[in-house]
């Protein structure tokens, strides 16, 4: 539901938007009331909380197939065969064919990264990692509010020319009328930032949490870990939202300075609030952890095959909303699309139902599996067949030993276990 109303907003078109957003600059009051809650609550936020369970999960991963006695090298070429499949496979597919925001491959590519250089090494040297990276976002945020604080009173007249010049992207994509130059230009938009979004992002801080997070099972068995994650909520949440203000109030024209001002403060806001949403959740999982009622158990299945409706979405959006589709995009609204963004999700849900009652996999997951493992473990959604328990009684080791050599790095001497490993969730 999240990704669904962060997305819908790149598929109006025809219409001004701001130069470092996707939002129009113009509509309704319930239009500019809408616009100001996603900049707060859901821009910038949403993709670095997938990229922390898209962590969270390479560590379940290695796990899961670990418990079954695989050998930690074959472990790790299943990742990369997964990895260069989001990479050079699903990403490009998905953004010349419907959206060229995709975010399936720069997920691919970052990926390929952290754990070529990171995956191994100590949570120590995670976590010097992580603090590298938000120093260095820290240090954008204040240069660019100096920035942009000094050219809104000393050159004021410069801020409307900024936007002059700047590529019509919607015009470019959504706006077409002919579906083939539609795909040049996806493929030109995608290829110029959408690839690269995941690198200049929050999203390698928020791989980088989940692998921590991972490591120590904190989701895995949430209710051992409720204090922990009531204050990353509160927290993580409230400087999420408040760091996402600024932004908000230049949309709508409150404060007078370059849209660009508030991008280093909107990275590391969205990466806050991404783990805040996270922890919400994990409380959320706890008070329902013994007996979740069924609209739980409904959005979960949805969840366990959160790609296959990612795609679904992009598939809806892509025809209505698109010049050379039905130019639903052309007029209506920011509140407008958000209420067909709901419905779209709210589709999808009895699909995902459907898929969880007959213990079958969404078709986008089917095929990252089948890449993955070859013709390895190509079973159905439950581990029964090995673990009566569909899942082994001690998870083993992570990393295991002897993983350190294979990366050069220094013995791993600091990672606990996890209680135990997910049971449907272990070979997403």
């Amino acid at each position: 539901m999240l990704i669904a109303a962060a997305n819908v907003s790149w598929f109006l078109w025809g219409r001004e938007s701001s130069e470092t957003g996707v939002h129009l600059t113009d509509g309704s009051i319930l239009d500019r009331v809408a616009q100001f809650v996603m900049i707060v609550t859901v821009d910038g936020r949403i993709y670095p909380l997938f990229a922390f369970l898209f962590g969270y999960g390479m560590v379940q991963f290695v796990r899961s197939r670990l418990g079954r006695d695989e050998p930690y090298p074959e472990v790790r070429r299943m990742l990369r065969r997964r990895h260069w499949t989001m990479l050079l496979l699903i990403g490009p597919l998905h953004a010349a064919l419907l959206f060229m925001g995709d975010i399936v491959a720069a997920y691919g590519l970052v990926a390929l990264i952290l754990v070529g250089i990171f995956f191994d090494r100590q949570e120590r040297t995670l976590w010097i990692c992580v603090w590298i990276l938000v120093g260095l976002w820290a240090l954008n945020a204040v240069f660019s509010i100096m920035g942009g604080v000094g050219m809104a009173l000393f050159s004021p007249d410069l801020i409307p020319l900024m936007s002059k010049g700047m590529p019509d992207i919607q015009g470019m994509t959504v706006g077409q009328e002919n579906y083939l130059w539609s795909i040049v230009g996806r493929l030109g938009m995608w290829a110029m930032g959408g690839l690269t979004q995941g690198i200049i992002s929050a999203v390698p801080i928020t791989i980088l949490l989940g692998w921590i997070a991972a490591r120590r099972g904190i989701l895995d068995n949430p209710a051992a870990h409720k204090p922990l994650l009531q204050r990353v909520a509160l927290f993580g949440i409230a400087i999420g939202w408040l760091g996402g203000l600024p932004s908000a109030l230049t949309h709508v024209g409150v404060l007078t300075v370059p849209s660009w001002t508030f991008t280093g403060l909107d990275t590391i806001a969205g990466a806050a609030g991404a783990v805040g949403y996270v922890a919400l959740f994990g409380l959320l999982a706890a008070h329902w952890q013994s007996a979740p009622p069924a609209p739980i158990r409904w959005v979960a299945a949805v969840g366990k095959r959160s790609l296959t409706f990612y795609l679904w979405q992009s598939l809806i959006f892509a025809p209505l909303f698109s010049a050379w589709g039905f130019g639903v995009g052309g007029t209506v609204g920011t509140a407008g699309a958000l209420g067909i963004a709901m419905l779209v999700w709210l589709a999808s849900v009895p699909i995902a139902v459907l898929l969880e009652r007959r213990g079958a996999r969404g078709p986008a997951e089917a095929v990252l599996r089948r890449i993955t493992y070859g013709r390895v473990g190509t079973s159905g959604m439950n581990a029964g067949a090995q673990y009566p328990n569909g899942r082994p009684e001690a998870p083993p080791p992570y990393p295991p030993p002897g993983a350190e050599q294979l990366q050069g790095a220094h013995p791993n001497v600091d990672h606990p276990q996890t209680e135990r490993i997910p049971g449907p969730e272990q070979d997403r």
